[in-house]
């Protein structure tokens, strides 16, 4: 192994910076184009965000239209398509047909392999790409830029459990993750490296993440953990359009989390980012309209208490009960149209996101305007930039999976041309 103090390097045709998805499909993608690929990744082993997203059901896309499909991608839509172009939903499952992964549809729309787990997936993977002669190296940090050589490759310095080494890259991809699940790798480390080099980093920023509320000692101790179903959510974008979704959260000790509101989250997030604080509202009632809740809660309820009442004649209780005491006055609780009027427009105020650390993905990072359509950065010719470190965000639903497949293999195609082009 080279040293730096004696001024050793080893030269490789091409370095792959992080083994996630991006990175691998970055390496394949090269691997296919005839080129020697060498790929680094600072923890003992490649995947490990990708097989901790897979404990619970490895969903590895979604099988809606492609127009809804992109819409996922909000305002980034413009970028994203055309990395969708060229490996989408469809292409991804086939490629996995082609890995002996089979996959199917859940009843939500969401594809999954058959047997739902992602080691099986990636370790079919990882033979494949040693077969194709791809080389790994684990316990290797990339920790700074080193002196480019005459030639234009690149110099990179790595950190590894026997010391620092060199490497000359005649191109380099860099798939190095966002902000999120640090343990995991994905810490972030390289911004202030790209800043060195003047390219600019959108600030990252937690996405499919939970928000904090100021409940009660009671309520907290009570409902922490309890899932609220089903629910509606609406919210006021920045804009002042409003957006309305169906699901269910889960109420935590701190605030809530879950699938509804990580699908909100870019929303939430950016109206507290505008004013500091942001209110939700809560239809405890979806299947019900206005005038069937004022109907049933106005109606004489004799010696029943009020919150026997609303068990008996629109099912209200449990968690949902206590969401109305949380966030309604003992006045309010017992005006029963006003009380109507919150079950199907309950203010919540939500006081800040989560840590980027606790969250799903992250927003923020190297903006497309950077990148050329090859995702080569236009300002160091020879370096590609591909998935969740890209300035992007998508919820969660195999939509954050497919994008960063589907860059990575843009930017590993990308470099094997400019490759072949020198």
């Amino acid at each position: 192994m080279s040293n730096p103090s004696d001024h050793t390097r080893d030269h490789v045709r091409v370095a792959v910076i992080g083994g996630g998805p991006a990175g691998l499909m970055a390496a394949e993608a090269l691997a296919r184009g005839g080129m020697q690929v060498d790929v680094y990744d600072a923890m003992p082993s490649v995947g490990r965000k990708f097989l901790m997203a897979g404990k619970g059901g490895m969903n590895i896309t979604h099988s809606e239209p492609i127009e809804p499909f992109l819409g996922r991608y909000g305002k980034r839509r413009a970028d994203i398509a055309p990395l969708l172009d060229a490996f989408g939903p469809d292409a991804l499952r086939a490629w996995l047909d082609e890995l002996g992964v089979h996959t199917f549809v859940g009843s939500s729309g969401r594809v999954f392999p058959t047997d739902m787990k992602a080691a099986p997936m990636l370790r079919a993977w990882l033979h494949r790409l040693r077969e194709a002669g791809v080389r790994f190296h684990m316990r290797h940090k990339w920790i700074s830029w080193a002196e480019t050589a005459a030639s234009g490759a690149h110099g990179l310095r790595f950190g590894t459990p026997e010391g620092e080494r060199e490497v000359l890259a005649d191109a380099v991809v860099l798939a190095l993750g966002g902000g999120s699940w640090a343990r995991l790798g994905s810490d972030a480390a390289w911004v202030p490296l790209m800043q060195q080099r003047e390219i600019p980093v959108a600030p990252l920023l937690p996405a499919n993440c939970g928000f904090d509320a100021n409940w009660t000692d009671y309520f907290r101790e009570r409902y922490a953990g309890e899932p609220v179903k089903p629910v509606s959510i609406a919210v006021e974008n920045v804009d002042g359009t409003v957006q309305h979704r169906q699901g269910e959260f889960v109420v935590t000790s701190t605030g809530i989390e879950g699938s509804l509101v990580y699908a909100m989250s870019s929303t939430i997030r950016d109206r507290l980012l505008a004013d500091g604080t942001v209110t939700i509202r809560l239809d405890l009632a979806p299947g019900l309209s206005a005038q069937r809740v004022i109907d049933q809660v106005t109606r004489p309820r004799g010696s029943r208490s009020m919150s026997s009442h609303l068990h008996s004649r629109i099912g209200i209780t449990g968690v949902k009960l206590g969401l109305l005491h949380e966030c309604l006055s003992k006045e309010d609780f017992t005006d029963a149209a006003k009380l109507a009027q919150a079950i199907k427009s309950l203010p919540l105020n939500l006081t800040r996101a989560r840590p980027i650390d606790e969250a799903i993905s992250s927003a923020g990072g190297i903006p497309f305007e950077a990148l050329d359509n090859a995702m080569m950065l236009r300002t160091l010719p020879g370096v590609f930039c591909a998935g969740e470190m890209l300035d992007w965000e998508a919820p969660t639903g195999g939509y954050l999976l497919t994008a960063c497949f589907a860059s990575g293999l843009v930017a590993g195609r990308g470099a094997a041309a400019y490759l072949m082009a020198r």
